[in-house]
This record gives structure tokens, C-alpha cells and sequence, in this order.
């Protein structure tokens, strides 16, 4: 069975703002492609690139096994190319990035890197520990309560490093939840969770790549 290679949409109108849209280990589902029609009803302009290239897990097992053999640099060059092809498919002024679990570390990465493009992050339960200094974004990030994969030492300190570089970024930490709280395609799905979250996420990009 051919996959799909990524998933583009825009609204009726044309050409919007631009959302780049980065997976978490579970793949393109289907549940990631309902998240980038709904910001195509909004008026943006949503990339969904197949940063699993092709496969779709059947266990988290599954998923962590192919996550551990992804290589580093194909996924960079993925985002770079398709961050780039994005912009120039919408209105060509800065994008924002929306990201899940490794999708959403990535999310950050590509914040430093394409500091021309990208001007606001989200992040869902992604982390990274590296320098954001150049960094042009504003930044919001979800975590949950109890993280198996990110550490309260991890999310403070990629706070701080945010922090020092006075980069506008704002943290909500969501009770009684896990990682993957946002996903229907696992087993730690939350609901009213993700209603919260992702109420959050559309005014953050409302306010950030507004005209």
C-alpha cells in the first residue's frame, strides 16, 4: 500500500498563513490530517510532511523501535524542505510549526534553524536541550502531568534556556494527563485535554501569524 508523502490543504480563499504540521511517532493518520482541515477552515495554509516515511505503527513498541533507526539527517532535511516548500505555498510571510511528541522536539530544532521562517512553535510533550539563542519565535508548549520521556529537569531546562534568550514562551502543563494526551491514535488519549490544548494552540497562532 502506497502512503501518503505529506498532506497539503488550504481554505477555499487561497493561499493563508502557513502551519506546518509535525507528527508524532504514530505517523500521518488520519487524526493528524482532520487537525490540518480544520486550520484550512481557518484560513491557513497546512503541511503535513510523513516524517515516518510511510509507516504507521501498530504498538507503541512499534513506534519507539522505528523512531529509535530514524536517521537524524534525513528527518532534518524533511522539515528544511518541506518548511521552505510550505512558506512558498502561503501567503510567504513566517510560518508557524505545530508539533507532537518527536514531531513537536523537531518543532523546536527547526525554530533555531529557520529562524527567517518560522515565527511561532508549538509544541505537544516535545522537548529539546539545545541553545535557542537567534531564535525569532514565540513559543508555547503543552506537557503533561507524568511524562515518561520528558523529565521535570528536561522541560525546566528548556525553559530556561528560552528564558535566556528573552524569547517570549508560555507553558501549560495539563493535571492527570500522559504523553500523548493530544492523540486519539494511543492509548493516553485526554479528551477534554486536548480540547484545552488545542483551544490554546489556535488563539496562539491567531496571534502570532495574523497580518
Amino acid at each position: 500500500m502506497v502512503r501518503d508523502l505529506a498532506y497539503f490543504v488550504q481554505g477555499d480563499a487561497g493561499p493563508g498563513p502557513g502551519v506546518l504540521i509535525l507528527h508524532s511517532f504514530w505517523g500521518l493518520t488520519s487524526s493528524v490530517k482532520d487537525l490540518a482541515d480544520g486550520l484550512a477552515d481557518r484560513g491557513y495554509t497546512a503541511l503535513a510532511p510523513d516524517i515516518n516515511f510511510g509507516e504507521l505503527p501498530e504498538s507503541e513498541q512499534d513506534a519507539l523501535d522505528h523512531l529509535g533507526e530514524a536517521s537524524p539527517d534525513r528527518l532534518a532535511s524533511l522539515v528544511f524542505t518541506s518548511a521552505k516548500l510550505l512558506h512558498e505555498r502561503s501567503t510567504q510571510g513566517p510560518i508557524g510549526v505545530v508539533g507532537f511528541g518527536m514531531g513537536g522536539s523537531l518543532g523546536l530544532w527547526a525554530s533555531v534553524r529557520l529562524t527567517d521562517l518560522v515565527a511561532a512553535a508549538v509544541s505537544f510533550y516535545g522537548s529539546q536541550q539545545i541553545d535557542f539563542a537567534g531564535s525569532r519565535s514565540s513559543y508555547l508548549i503543552h506537557l503533561a502531568e507524568e511524562d515518561e520521556f520528558i523529565t521535570d529537569d528536561d522541560a525546566a531546562f528548556m525553559e530556561a534556556t528560552m528564558g535566556l534568550e528573552s524569547l517570549p514562551v508560555e507553558v501549560i502543563r495539563y493535571p492527570k494527563t500522559k504523553h500523548g494526551f493530544c492523540e486519539p491514535d494511543g492509548d493516553t488519549f485526554d479528551p477534554e485535554a486536548f480540547e484545552r490544548a488545542w483551544a490554546a494552540t489556535l488563539a496562539f497562532l491567531a496571534a502570532q501569524l495574523s497580518d
